[in-house]
């Protein structure tokens, strides 16, 4: 069942379908799943009502589609921007496929809270995938990252680019991973922090982030890397430009020079899914990723 509730019906619409859900699959013994159409700023933050049900993102989101001025601008919130999805004690439990769409000009400014980013936090059975964060700003204390803050769930074939700040556990795409899997995704912007202070991740706890790569600035005074800035489990097949991090060392990854690092053979004899094409404009989509060789950085074949 696909929903696509619009603007501010979209609470009661969504809590009587899946009441009516409930009920008719009840008695007939069996489940089916709901499925909830993102097409705009409203429908974004809706996720917050219904953390456990699946999400698509129907098309790119950007400082024109509606709801942004309300929900996340620079004047949203009293100047906070957005809200991260999955405050408190609640976490993310369901599906966000982004389908290879957008979410530009994302702001947050909450320098004084904890699990910022697009969402806040995500549980074990969380998974987002197939979504880039791009332009985004984010402003936060601890645990801060563009997708997630603290992410216990799956995060795959995902990227961001813009800017991340805050004091401890911060990283390009999720601050900190505990219990996590974060896979084919990179991150291309800045990070700024004083601990634990990751191009990818900031931290990492019990989780495993694999076939990935930074080439963002990453700035901080303890554990800081280019890709990982503390890690604690598994880094594997991942790597970081030496050269646009300033970052000589990570905790996990394989730093590499620019040039290097637009070479396939990098990432090919890593193992990765990658094949190499002639230009941008044209994709592989057999392929996870995409390169040309010699003159870009990987990129998802969705992109």
């Amino acid at each position: 069942m696909i929903l696509s509730p619009r603007r501010h019906h979209h609470l009661t619409r969504v809590s009587i379908l899946l009441v009516m859900v409930a009920l008719t699959t009840g008695l007939a013994g069996c489940s089916r799943v709901v499925t909830y159409e993102i097409h705009d700023w409203y429908d974004l933050d809706s996720i917050r009502h219904s953390l456990g049900i699946n999400y698509l993102l129907m098309n790119d989101l950007d400082s024109s589609t509606a709801g942004y001025e309300e929900l996340a601008s620079p004047i949203a919130n009293g100047g906070k921007g957005w809200q991260p999805i999955g405050m408190a004690l609640e976490m993310f439990r369901g599906l966000f496929d982004g389908r290879g769409y957008e979410i530009t000009d994302l702001f947050i400014n909450r320098p004084d809270e904890e699990r910022v980013g697009l969402f806040a936090q995500q549980g074990l059975t969380g998974i987002i995938r197939s979504v880039g964060v791009v332009n985004a700003t984010v402003i936060g204390s601890s645990l801060v990252g563009s997708l997630v803050g603290y992410n216990h769930g799956t995060v795959s074939n995902s990227y961001f680019t813009g800017n991340v700040s805050g004091t401890e556990q911060l990283g390009g795409l999720i601050g900190y991973n505990e219990g996590g899997s974060v896979s084919n995704s990179y991150s291309s912007g800045n990070v700024t922090g004083s601990s634990r202070v990751g191009g990818v991740v900031g931290q990492n706890m019990a989780g495993n982030v694999s076939d990935s790569y930074s080439t963002s600035s990453v700035a901080g005074y303890d554990h800081v890397g280019g890709l990982v800035g503390l890690n604690e489990d598994t880094v594997s097949n991942c790597f970081w430009d030496i050269e646009t991090s300033g970052q000589g060392a990570s905790d996990g990854g394989t730093g590499k020079t620019t040039a290097e690092m637009k070479n396939i053979a990098t990432f090919a004899g890593a193992g990765w899914n990658i094949i190499a094409i002639t230009n941008p404009g044209t994709r592989n989509r057999s392929y996870i990723w995409n390169i040309v060789d010699g003159e870009t950085y990987p990129f998802l074949s969705w992109q």
